[in-house]
Formats: structure tokens, sequence, C-alpha cells
């Protein structure tokens, strides 16, 4: 599912060209990090580190004993992360500029060659490959099998055909604590697994409140995105079985203690309750906007939460 849209080349007067001159021009290194998706690295990062700390703490494993370590996970992550991001760019580039938050990236704006980028992406994707052969190569087997899954089922296959699509791309954004946990130990625990769930179960409430507020963009962009194809009232029930997924996930991780499991269980009923508190304003942007905002803090809070415990 395809979708053009003609780019009419006119003239500038002098009050455009005016206006032109006050906006700051974009920098290469803006638009190489508008490129990569610095935000979703960065995000992806958090949760990369917090599996890496505690497979280091749990394994009796010094952190400072361990910063090449350190330095070669996060790198290696952080690299093929933005190569995903990047060919993502490359690859959504005939629907992106049919999308207000997309329509400015590089590879819309022609500031950027689509073939350089495309060139650009794999070796960021080979650099941080190579970064992560210095842990081991379960971490290599993970990293690869997440940037497979993000950009052949999720970007190529399922992003324009079906609804299912968030799903399917929830694996890959699943995958980095799991790298993370495997950088320090081959043998993945139980709590790598279940940071590997936290994450799945994360995002599909998370993109589909974002999904409510784009609702027309992904709608002229033919993304069948779930309140798309299926409505507002759908996808809210669909949010809420989702989040109420990741009710039980705290418990089992003992190994955290009983301030984690509380804390974890009181962002998980919170973000319910949000939701709940929410439906007062009967309008469904802000409501999905007050989900989305919560869902960021949730992650930000859930992940940082478990290395400061271990910490205690």
């Amino acid at each position: 599912m395809s979708n053009t849209r003609a780019v009419i080349d006119g003239g500038i007067d002098n009050n455009d060209q005016r206006l032109d001159n006050k906006v700051p021009k974009s920098t290469a290194w803006k638009d190489f990090l508008s490129l990569i998706k610095i935000g979703i690295v960065n995000s992806n990062l958090i949760t990369t580190f917090t599996g890496l700390w505690l497979a280091l703490h749990f394994s009796s494993k010094g952190f400072f004993s361990n910063l090449d370590l350190v330095f070669y996970t996060l790198i290696g992550s952080g690299l093929i992360i933005a190569g995903s991001c990047a060919l993502n760019n490359y690859i959504d580039r005939d629907i992106d500029p049919l999308m207000e938050r997309t329509k400015k990236r590089p590879t819309v704006t022609g500031k950027a060659n689509p073939t350089k980028v495309a060139a650009m992406s794999f070796l960021l994707i080979i650099a941080g490959t190579l970064f992560l052969m210095m842990t081991t190569m379960t971490a290599v087997v993970i990293g690869l099998i997440g940037v497979f899954s993000y950009i052949v089922p999720y970007t190529i296959w399922s992003k324009r055909r079906y609804v299912s699509n968030t799903v399917i791309g929830s694996f890959s954004g699943a995958v980095p604590p799991l790298i993370g946990w495997a950088a320090v130990d081959a043998n993945l625990d139980i709590i790598a697994w279940v940071l590997f769930l936290i994450m799945f179960f994360w995002q599909p409430p998370h993109f589909y409140a974002l999904a409510m507020r784009r609702v027309e963009e992904y709608r002229s962009a033919g993304v069948p995105m779930l309140p798309v194809i299926k409505g507002f009232k759908t996808t809210k029930r669909h949010i809420y079985i989702w989040i109420a997924a990741l009710l039980p996930l705290p418990f089992f991780l003992p190994e955290l203690g009983l301030p984690f499991l509380i804390l974890a269980t009181l962002l998980n009923i919170g973000w319910i309750a949000t939701g709940i508190y929410a439906r007062k304003f009967n309008d469904d942007i802000k409501w999905a906007t007050l989900m989305f905002v919560y869902s960021l803090q949730y992650l930000t809070i859930m992940f940082v939460a478990m290395v400061i415990i271990t910490l205690l």
C-alpha cells in the first residue's frame, strides 16, 4: 500500500524570503540526529543499560571493573538501533511527506540523499555488530534479530498491510534489555525475559495512544493503525488490556525487593487510573495525550528504579 504526493515548485516572494531568513538553518548534525531518530536511540539505551546493569549486579560483577564491556555494549547497541532507524526512514520516505510529524525528515526534504542514507544505515549496523562482538555472540545474535524484525516483519511487511503492525513491531522494541543482559551473561536469566515482556507489553498502549493523536495523518498515509481501522473505542479497550497485562510482571522480579514491587504496581494501576480520570474530558485526543505522556514517564521511572533499587 503506497501513497505519493505531488510536489509543486513555486517562486518565493520577498515576504517569504524574509521569514525564511529568520528561521535557523538546520545543521548537518541535526539532520543526522533526525535520520537516526535520536530520541528512540536514547530511550532504548536506557533499557539496554538496565539489562546490562542488572546482569552485572546479579552475577556479582563490578560495574567499574567492566567499563570496557559497558562501553562495547552501549556503543554497539546504539549504533545498530541508529542504523535500523535510518533504514526505516529510507524505506518510509514515500509516506513520510503525508504525516505532519515526519514530513520534515531529511529523507523527505531532500537534505539527505536516499542512497547515502541506505549506505550509512548498513555501515552503522555493521559497526554496531562489531562492537557487540566484543561482548558475547548471544548479544550479537539478539541484536541482529532485533534489526531484522524491525526492518523486515515490521517496516517492510506489516506496517502498511495489517492492523497488527504495532504488535509485530513491539518485538524489536523489546530486544534492547536482552542485548544488555546477554552482553554480560549469555545464559539469559528469567529477569532478562521479564524485562523483555515489560517492554513488549508497554509498546502497544504507548503507540496506540500516539496513533489516536495522529489518526488522520496515518489515515492519509494509508497506514492501518488500530484507531484508523477499528476506531477510538476499540483502541481504548486494547490499551487497557495491554496495560492490564503488565500488572503481574513485577511479581516475577522478587530479586528487586518489595519496594520495587510496590512502585511498579502503583505505576501500572496509575496508568489505568489515568485513563479512567481522563474520560471526564469527553475528548478522545486529550485522553490519548494524557495516556501517551504517562507512558513515557512510566518507562523512564520503571527502568531507572530498577537500577536505583540495586544501589540501596
